[in-house]
This record gives structure tokens, C-alpha cells and sequence, in this order.
């Protein structure tokens, strides 16, 4: 099945009006892929009847079908494990000092596909009931296709998904069978939420997330749209809370609201926002004759 150079720029366009995401030269490849099943069930035959029908409108709902294909969902649970253990060992102990007082954590997945990471995070916590008994844990993934987040917010995948990242004793655990699957426990659901939502638009709650998850997303963007993304990030995020991107991903020439964390690798946070938070340590310590 092949493509016109026309019909894949139409495509390309397309993608890049509703979510932002560039489909380069280089990507390309992956359109007659990521389609060939929807043209199945829609009957079409090829690739450029399908951008005849978009074209002139005549299958109302098609493009949205045609863009949520075009996504990269890749996902898995506790995936590059690294990063959840940046989360666990430093970043999470130090908001239990901080937000001792109000004990409420909010952390924002943002691309978060059909949902694994989001619950990921709230293992997390799940582990640990102790420590976070009496607390507030809100997590919340969004992302721009509709139906990874109907996926996520049924919390049900197939074993072979549970099993990507989850050893048995975490998947039996965490996770109950079903007739469709295995679908994630009440107490794993319930500090989750998931939306809709475009990384481009204005943030879902400006301010108030003290973690931002934002990995593997911004890759797809043009610098133009990288910029905007993290300035949504930004606004989106607590004076002291911090971003953390995938491990291809940097802010260096993209932003200048964010910046590296010099004492843990791996998470960005507010440039100008933070000072406080060392002084506030500093005259603790000196109050304290430390």
C-alpha cells in the first residue's frame, strides 16, 4: 500500500494542526502502519481515497480516528525504571518535608497515553501506606487522544501489557482479572484522574502540581511548539516543584523559565523560583545552631 508525497503532507498537516506533533521525513514510514487497520474497518482501500473522503468531509468523526492512529502510544509500566527511582529516593521524601503541613501531593502525567504511567505513581505511594496515611495524593494523566484516555480511565489492560514492567508479585497485587484483561484494584484507582487534554493549551490547574511528568512527548514538537509546551509547564507547576522530562529531552535552548536541578539529575525546575526555598533551609539551620 502506498502513499502520494501530497496525501502525506496532508496527513503530516493534519497531525500538526490538532495535536502540535510533526510527522517528519523520517517518520513518515510509520503511516501506512499505524492506518492499515482503520482502513480496514472502514472499508477504504487506500491511502489516498482515505484523504479524498477527509478532504470532502464526508465521514464526519474520521479525522479524529485518523489522528489518534498517527500517535505514538507507547507506554509501559515503570517504564525506564530509572526515573521512578529518582522519584521515590529523592524527590518524594523531600515534598513529605515540605508539604507536611497541608500533606497534599499533586502530580501531573501529561502524555500519558493509556494510562501506565499514571498508575506507576500511584504504586508508588501504594507501597508505602504508612508513610503516606492521612495524605492527599492526586495524580493526574492527561493526554490528546480520546481513546487512550476512555483506556486509562478503565484501568484495564491485557497480561501481556500488565506483565511489560510489573514483576508477578506487583501484578497480582495491583492488578485483579477480569473478563477483559486484568483491570487495576479500587485502592490503585482512586488517587488517579485522567482528561483530555493538549499539551499546548492552557494547563489544567495553573500553579498547583508539584511534580510534572512531561516524557517523550516534547520530541514531537517543533522548537516553536517546544517552547510553548514548557511555557504551559511552567505556569502549570508550584514554585518548587520540579519537571521531568524523557532522557532524550533537555530545556537547554528551548525555555528560559526552566532549568536543571543541579542536586538531583534528571529533574528541571522554575529558574528565578526556588531561592527561597534554600534560605527558608539556611535559616532553619541557623536557627537551629546547625
Amino acid at each position: 500500500m502506498q502513499i502520494s508525497d501530497s496525501s502525506s503532507r496532508i496527513l503530516a498537516g493534519l497531525l500538526e494542526a490538532r495535536t502540535g506533533q510533526q510527522l517528519t521525513m523520517s517518520r513518515r514510514w510509520r503511516i501506512e502502519t499505524a492506518l492499515s487497520a482503520l482502513l480496514r474497518e472502514r472499508g477504504i482501500a487506500t491511502l489516498d481515497e482515505l484523504i479524498t473522503i477527509l478532504v470532502m468531509g464526508k465521514e464526519p468523526g474520521l479525522s479524529q480516528q485518523v489522528i489518534e492512529a498517527l500517535l505514538n502510544n507507547e507506554t509501559y509500566f515503570f517504564r525506564d525504571r530509572a526515573p521512578f527511582d529518582v522519584l521515590q529516593r529523592h524527590a518524594l521524601p523531600e515534598l513529605a518535608q515540605r508539604r507536611h503541613k497541608s500533606k497534599r501531593i499533586r502530580i501531573w502525567s501529561a502524555g500519558c497515553s493509556t494510562g501506565q504511567e499514571v498508575y506507576s505513581l500511584a504504586m508508588l505511594f501504594a507501597e508505602e501506606p504508612e508513610k503516606w496515611a492521612g495524605w492527599t495524593i492526586d495524580v493526574l494523566g492527561t493526554d490528546v487522544s480520546t481513546s487512550c484516555i476512555d483506556r486509562a480511565r478503565n484501568g484495564t489492560y491485557s497480561q501481556f501489557e500488565v506483565q511489560r514492567g510489573l514483576g508477578i508479585t506487583q501484578m497480582i497485587k495491583w492488578f485483579e482479572e477480569c473478563a477483559d484483561g486484568w483491570r487495576a484494584v479500587e485502592g490503585l484507582r482512586k488517587p488517579v484522574r485522567f482528561q483530555v487534554h493538549n499539551l499546548l493549551e492552557p494547563a489544567p490547574h495553573p500553579g498547583g502540581f508539584d511534580i510534572v511528568l512531561c516524557r517523550n512527548v516534547l520530541l514531537y514538537l517543533s522548537p516553536e511548539k517546544k517552547t510553548l509546551a514548557f511555557e504551559r509547564i511552567a505556569g502549570a507547576m508550584a514554585e518548587d516543584g520540579w519537571l521531568m522530562l524523557g532522557a532524550g529531552e533537555t530545556v537547554i535552548g528551548q525555555t528560559g523559565k526552566l532549568g536543571a536541578d543541579h542536586k538531583v539529575r534528571g529533574l528541571y525546575r522554575l529558574l528565578g523560583d526556588g531561592s527561597h526555598i534554600e534560605k527558608r533551609q539556611g535559616d532553619r539551620r541557623t536557627a537551629s545552631g546547625g
